[in-house]
């Protein structure tokens, strides 16, 4: 399994909410680093200013870029998911520890520790060559990603994207509405995992365990592999008590590869 990563997204000092909190993505990798035999770690470059005008406006995007660390790591983080999404779609299944995460982010506006759509741009970038026509995001932070939302649906290009952000309050049920709305699913050419970890059982959300994470995993896998050759991917979002997140990522990176 591929594992997106560059060592500047360890930089911290783009800003100064959770998501940008040190050692965020340093209790990440060290789980993953620890169970290296699993993992093929490549590097990505950042995003081109046409890849992230695809989701964004020039207004938007030159709002960002007024701040140069934040345009750095932001456009960087683009640049990991569409290496992400790239590893997809040609068979090999990938997680991008990037950041910052980017389901917030509206085409001109951003809100909850995100700036660029990092699923939107990488999803695009796809479309725009012409690999996939449909795509199905499996958003399953604890907070709706209306980013996600904003960009992807109803848009007058014949791109299709099924969006899926589970509401029940209770574990089992989470799992099941996932697995029930996977099987209605047909004509998906990728999937994706919007990937926060927030809903842990040991952060904001206290409801999700290990086990759960990797369920969602094994879901994606599963139905990836009926409907689309297998071709999946996830991008980090939330998650924020240290102490747990990278044994949920890695969970989730279990059964997803």
């Amino acid at each position: 399994m591929k594992i997106i990563f560059h060592e500047k997204y360890y930089n911290s000092s783009y800003a100064g909410d959770p998501a940008a909190s040190e050692g965020r993505i340093k209790s990440i990798m060290d789980v993953l680093n620890k169970n290296n035999e699993n993992y093929d770690f490549i590097t990505p470059e950042t995003a081109l200013e046409e890849d992230i005008l695809r989701a964004h406006t020039q207004r938007y995007l030159d709002s960002v870029k007024r701040n140069s660390n934040l345009y750095e790591i932001a456009s960087l983080a683009a640049g990991g998911a569409i290496l992400a999404a790239e590893e997809a779609y040609n068979g090999n299944p990938s997680f991008a520890i990037i950041r910052p995460p980017g389901h917030h982010a509206s085409a001109n506006s951003a809100w909850g520790f995100c700036y660029f759509n990092n699923i939107s741009i990488s999803l695009l970038k796809l479309f725009s060559e012409n690999k996939i026509k449909s795509a199905f995001v499996l958003d399953f932070d604890l907070h709706t990603g209306d980013g996600n939302i904003n960009i992807l649906s109803n848009r007058d290009d014949d791109f299709i994207v099924n969006i899926l952000n589970p509401k029940a309050y209770d574990r089992f049920e989470y799992l099941n509405e996932v697995e029930n709305y996977m099987e209605n699913l047909e004509n998906i050419d990728i999937f994706v995992a919007s990937a926060g970890f927030d809903e842990g059982i040991e952060d904001w959300g206290h409801k999700l365990y290990l086990e759960d994470y990797t369920k969602l995993g094994e879901l994606m896998k599963k139905f990836s592999n009926k409907l689309c050759k297998g071709r999946r991917y996830g991008l980090l979002e939330g998650g924020y008590n240290h102490s747990v997140l990278g044994e949920n990522v890695h969970a989730f990176c279990k059964g997803l590869k």
